[in-house]
C-alpha cells in the first residue's frame, strides 16, 4: 500500500509548499505536483493516476486541487473506488475509508447530477422561449454580404463559357455545390 499525494497551484507565482507540507504530514511517500496547469493537460495528475494501484491511498490538500468541476471530481473519485483506491482530502475532511466519507461522495454525485439536470432544464426553457418569440437556433438562413459578392463573381465567370467549373471554384474559393447553389439562386441556367 502506497500513500500518494497530489498538489497543484493555478499560477507560477503561487507556492506549493503549504500543500506539500500537509501531504507529507498526512503520510504521503510520493508526491506529484505541478504549477499553472491548464484544464486539458495536467501531466503530473495523469502520472499520479497511472501510478496508483489497488489498496493505495490518494491524498489531495483540497478538492479544488484535484478537479475543476463537481462532475470531474465525481468521475475521478468514482474511478478510485472502482480501482480499489481510497481517497482523502485534507482540508475538506473527506476520507473514503470511512462510511461518512463515502456518504459525502454520494452527496457530491447527486449534486453533480442535479447540476447537469438544472443546466439541461434551463437550456430547454431558453430554446422554448426563443421558439415562442419566433426565433430559431442554428446558423441564419440566407446569404452573407461576402456570399453575395462571391455569387455575383461566380455568375459573371460562369457566363463566360470559356472558364471551366474547376477554375471558377478555385478563383472564387468555393466548392462545386456552393457554385451551383449560387447559380440556382440567381436563376442561371446550368450548362449541359
Amino acid at each position: 500500500m502506497a500513500i500518494i499525494g497530489y498538489a497543484r497551484v493555478s499560477t507560477k507565482e503561487q507556492n506549493l509548499d503549504l500543500q506539500i507540507n500537509a501531504l507529507v504530514k498526512a503520510g504521503c511517500t510520493k508526491i506529484y505536483s505541478e504549477k499553472a496547469s491548464s484544464t486539458k493537460e495536467r501531466k503530473e495528475l495523469t502520472a499520479a493516476l497511472s501510478y496508483l494501484r489497488e489498496g493505495d491511498i490518494f491524498i489531495v490538500w483540497k478538492l479544488d486541487r484535484l478537479a475543476r468541476s463537481l462532475k470531474e471530481l465525481v468521475l475521478l473519485v468514482s474511478s478510485f473506488g472502482d480501482r480499489g483506491i481510497e481517497f482523502r482530502s485534507i482540508s475538506d475532511n473527506i476520507d473514503t475509508t470511512s462510511s461518512l466519507g463515502k456518504c459525502q461522495l454520494g452527496i457530491f454525485a447527486s449534486m453533480a447530477q442535479y447540476e447537469r439536470d438544472i443546466i439541461r432544464e434551463r437550456t430547454m426553457a431558453g430554446l422554448e422561449a426563443a421558439k415562442l418569440k419566433g426565433k430559431r437556433g442554428g446558423r441564419p438562413k440566407g446569404i452573407t454580404e461576402e456570399g453575395r459578392r462571391k455569387a455575383k463573381l461566380a455568375k459573371k465567370l460562369y457566363e463566360d463559357k470559356t472558364i471551366s467549373i474547376d477554375d471558377i471554384c478555385r478563383s472564387v474559393r468555393i466548392g462545386r455545390a456552393t457554385l451551383y447553389r449560387y447559380l440556382k439562386q440567381q436563376g442561371v441556367e446550368l450548362r449541359k
